[in-house]
């Protein structure tokens, strides 16, 4: 059997690769970057092939180094795994990345039956519209929106992304109630630069909605644009996922049942290699149930 060469040249060749740039490379691993041409020379003669081509401003991989490449960042995918796995017994927590709004209006008023069913296991949430990068962060499943599913991962598709426009009673007595979607524009909209603003006005047979409002005004996710709505400022344009509570108490309003669709969805990602660890398997199977049962 082949020695293998030291792991140290291997990381180091992992994440220059996976950079494209041994600049980077050391900046993620905390050396120099002559350390890191070291240990790629190391790797190098230990192969007897190059494995990057050094351009004036960017190495690039050879044909050798490419092939190299996915093996070494799959090989360190299920060493990191096969470590978390044997802390998870230690710590018991569960790490979700998740968009705000999905932990906001949705996943936070039920962890606590999640915990019920797995008293052993802590939750610990990232609120964050950023990727997770499972590399390089501590997080065992995301929650994201994406056309399509990311290749590399496991994704399961939860729903799609609707939205209708949602307002307070009060603010619908204001104008006499909201009988036809021309009523809609007396009303001042929290933020007329949303694009499903002309999808849904289009739908309703609308072309160019003069909305009231200033198009400067953004209050970024939806579950704040909610609570604005709650309190009557003005009109939103929800996700009628998001609100089944407050539209079921009469707090807000659907005025109109044509909903229009995003081409985002919402999913649940995580690792390939951590497919089986016992805390994924547990969210899940929990996440997917309950999802199932909701009608969206």
């Amino acid at each position: 059997m082949m020695k293998l060469p030291p792991l140290a040249a291997i990381r180091v060749f992992e994440a220059a690769a996976r950079h494209g740039s041994f600049t980077k490379a050391a900046e993620e691993l905390g050396m120099t970057q002559a350390a890191v041409s070291y240990q790629i020379k190391v790797l190098e003669e230990r192969v007897a092939t190059p494995l990057f081509l050094r351009m004036p401003r960017q190495v690039v991989l050879t044909e050798v180094g490419a092939r190299l490449a996915p093996a070494t960042t799959e090989a360190f995918e299920i060493l990191q795994a096969a470590f978390a796995a044997t802390r998870e017994s230690a710590d018991g927590v569960l790490t979700i990345s998740t968009i705000p709004t999905f932990a906001a209006t949705w996943l936070v008023p039920r962890l606590g039956h999640f915990q019920m069913e797995h008293p052993s296991l802590a939750v610990r949430l990232q609120s964050t519209r950023d990727m997770v990068d499972f590399a390089q962060q501590e997080a065992d499943v995301g929650i994201r929106t994406s056309k399509t599913p990311w290749p590399g991962l496991v994704c399961h598709k939860l729903f799609n992304s609707h939205f209708s426009p949602m307002l307070s009673p009060a603010l619908a007595a204001s104008v006499g109630g909201i009988k036809t979607p021309e009523d809609l524009l007396q009303l001042p909209v929290l933020d007329t630069g949303d694009p499903w603003w002309t999808i849904w006005f289009k739908l309703v047979g609308i072309e160019n909605p003069q909305l009231i409002g200033d198009r400067r005004n953004r209050l970024g996710d939806q579950h704040l644009e909610g609570r604005a709505v709650l309190a009557g400022q003005g009109v939103g344009i929800l996700t009628p996922f998001f609100f089944k509570p407050e539209l079921e108490q009469g707090q807000l309003i659907q005025p109109f049942d044509v909903v229009g669709t995003d081409v985002h969805a919402y999913w649940l990602v995580y690792p390939e290699s951590r497919r089986n660890v016992p805390k994924i398997r547990a969210f899940r199977d929990w996440l997917l149930g309950l999802i199932g049962e909701v009608n969206i």
